[in-house]
């Protein structure tokens, strides 16, 4: 596929405890529709180095580029989207904070009733999610081994990652979409809706877990593509 003849240019963001791989069913239906897709493999070690990783990926596309953060991952695109080549930002049930906010300040004061994700305390500065309640909190409407086999294959998440801070939010300057995942038991909906709401995204609701982008990754597929035409 040439530069010419691409639809768009894509770069998509994973969150915490996980890797870029998540994203191979938004890629594959991306580059079947013609985009050049990128994805950042975060270091998971402070919101500095991600966002460093991820304007790295961003400067070795042309632009325009559709960027796009799943959860913790919201956090990175609402920092690095001040890219010069980023035209539209796309957040997958994730974290849209303001200036000084962080996953930390955003998940303090969680509502009453809302479910608790099951992390474990920081082990050596780095959190990870009780294997054996993984499925229901993160992954509840995919299959039970796929989901079992994903919390064996942890990513560790550094503690200082949840702490860093948005300097200046890219949403404030950008066109923004945001898929809320209405069964999310990471993140909560209401919570979700709140973000986008603030943010004055484009919003579509889907019925699915925290990982609709493996759950429905068409569905999330679609939602790019609209930003990248929009």
């Amino acid at each position: 596929m040439t530069e010419e003849a691409s639809r768009g240019h894509a770069v998509l963001v994973h969150g915490g405890f996980v890797d870029g791989s998540g994203w191979q069913g938004v890629y594959d239906a991306l580059k079947a529709d013609g985009f050049q897709v990128a994805v950042v493999q975060n270091p998971a070690r402070s919101l500095d180095g991600d966002v460093a990783a991820t304007r790295q990926v961003i400067d070795a596309l042309p632009g325009p580029v559709t960027l796009v953060g799943h959860s913790y991952g919201g956090v990175v695109i609402t920092e690095a989207g001040n890219h010069p080549k980023v035209s539209s930002l796309v957040y997958i049930a994730a974290f849209a904070p303001d200036t000084g906010e962080s996953v930390s300040s955003l998940t303090a004061d969680p509502p009453p009733g809302a479910p608790v994700p099951p992390i474990l305390p920081p082990r050596e500065g780095f959190l990870l999610l009780d294997r054996n309640r993984f499925a229901a909190s993160f992954a509840g409407d995919l299959p039970r081994a796929q989901a079992e086999f994903m919390a064996d294959a942890q990513v560790p998440w550094g503690v200082d990652a949840l702490a860093g801070a948005v300097s200046r939010p890219a949403w404030r300057t950008k066109p923004s979409w945001y898929l809320i995942a209405a069964d999310d038991r990471m993140i909560p909906p209401a919570a979700q809706h709140a973000m986008s709401r603030r943010i004055g995204a484009r919003t579509v609701e889907v019925g699915a877990s925290h990982w609709v982008h493996i759950s429905q990754p068409e569905a999330v597929a679609a939602l790019i593509r609209r930003a990248a035409h929009g």
